[in-house]
């Protein structure tokens, strides 16, 4: 074959080649530009966004729960029912069990992250693999071509189409070059991303770890802490029920002492040319009488709701005062009881005749003896404290009427012995 048949051939081939890369590249645009037409979902959060989400769920799941601790330190600064703190107990529980939750899907959505990035790794850097591997082949290729290779085959065209055409397909393997080139860097760029990602999902997950085990044993301390409160709201009601059953028996003796009282003096007044007897106590001592010591009131008259939702009946009203604190009678009259008697401790019964008497209840010291007439102001003992579950105070009744339960409050001054 002649010189001129083979350049003729030659070209033929370039343009071949060069018609096949322009047709490849308008193919490529065209089908682009199709797919950029069509409507294209949204994308699925990435991992980072649902970590943000989860953390933002933790966060709230926390803050809900730090109120719940502050409320049980309220509680367990002041007089509540062990009911509420065992609800806030389990409100706390909930919320730790939710973080749990929240903790194990945050877990699992980051392991499957990072098998997906992992995944994306290893394809990654297979595709790396072959494009090296081209971009190695193609510099051989370049290398034993020679540095004046496109020179030659430009300057080797016999018409000026060949020349364009010759002009088209440098420049079409030119770009290819360019791209192949471009695309190991953009692989190499995006291995080391992922990378990245990778040791960032790992950290995540020793995180992720670290916070459910530290969620867990504070979940298992507030079930502990929720059963002993149970155990111990089951025995304070137990205790207090027991308490109310030895309050009530208490209330029963001292009524059965002032009915046997009330006995025996009807049985007097009734033989002949017994002397009548009038009470000291008059209906002007309405709101004068003195206290029989001076303090706050602890307990009042009638029945009263207690923190834990129980109720007591007082036949009297409770006096807060210093032990040892001098109680006084508050009227004229004489000294019917003076021992102990059951949950008031010790106890001095004072008739102020016609039916008329008072109480003091927890004392610690009885200077009064039976029998002993006794006048207003009479030192008649000090407070004690007679009911284990209640501080020093005076225990003050007074019956009228035949041993009738009144209230206290009604008969003692307005002022320094309490607010009434």
């Amino acid at each position: 074959m002649t010189r001129p048949a083979a350049r003729s051939v030659r070209a033929h081939a370039l343009l071949a080649a060069a018609s096949l890369g322009v047709t490849s590249a308008l193919t490529s645009a065209l089908t682009s530009a199709l797919a950029a037409q069509q409507p294209r979902p949204a994308p699925p959060p990435s991992a980072e966004e649902r970590i943000r989400t989860d953390q933002a769920e933790l966060e709230r799941i926390r803050a809900e729960r730090s109120a719940l601790e502050q409320r049980m330190s309220q509680l367990r600064g002041s007089v509540h029912s062990l009911s509420e703190e065992v609800a806030n107990l389990d409100n706390q529980a909930d919320a730790t069990a939710r973080a749990v939750r929240t903790l194990d899907r945050q877990l699992g959505e980051i392991t499957n992250d990072m098998s997906s990035s992992a995944g994306q790794l290893v394809q990654a850097e297979d595709q790396l693999a072959i494009h090296r591997a081209v971009l190695h082949r193609r510099l051989i290729d370049l290398y034993k071509q020679g540095p004046l290779y496109t020179t030659e085959a430009l300057m080797t065209a016999d018409s000026f189409g060949a020349l364009i055409a010759r002009y088209k397909y440098l420049h079409l393997l030119a770009l290819h070059d360019q791209s192949l080139v471009a695309r190991v860097e953009e692989l190499r760029d995006q291995i080391e991303r992922q990378r990245h990602v990778l040791v960032g999902l790992h950290d995540a997950v020793v995180e992720n770890r670290s916070e459910k085990a530290t969620e867990e044993e504070r979940l298992r301390r507030l079930q502990q802490e929720r059963q002993a409160s149970l155990v111990v709201a089951k025995r304070s009601a137990d205790d207090v029920a027991a308490r109310l059953k030895r309050i009530a028996a208490s209330e029963s003796r001292l009524g059965s002492v002032i009915a046997s009282m009330e006995t025996e003096r009807h049985r007097t007044e009734a033989r002949p040319n017994a002397p009548s007897t009038s009470s000291t106590i008059a209906e002007g001592d309405r709101g004068r009488l003195n206290w029989p010591v001076e303090g706050s009131i602890l307990y009042r008259f009638g029945r009263v709701v207690n923190p834990n939702s129980t109720t007591t009946r007082w036949n009297g009203v409770g006096i807060q005062a210093d032990a040892g604190t001098p109680v006084r009678a508050i009227a004229a009259g004489q000294v019917v009881v003076a021992r102990p008697i059951g949950t008031y401790g010790y106890t001095v019964i004072i008739q102020h005749g016609g039916g008329d008497y008072s109480v003091y209840g927890s004392l610690g010291r009885m200077d009064a003896k039976p029998g002993q007439r006794v006048q207003r102001g009479t030192v008649l003992g000090t407070v004690g404290q007679g009911d284990p579950d209640l501080p020093p105070h005076l225990h003050f009744e007074i019956r009228r009427d035949e041993g009738q339960a009144v209230d206290p409050l009604d008969w003692l001054r307005a002022g320094p012995g309490g607010a009434q």
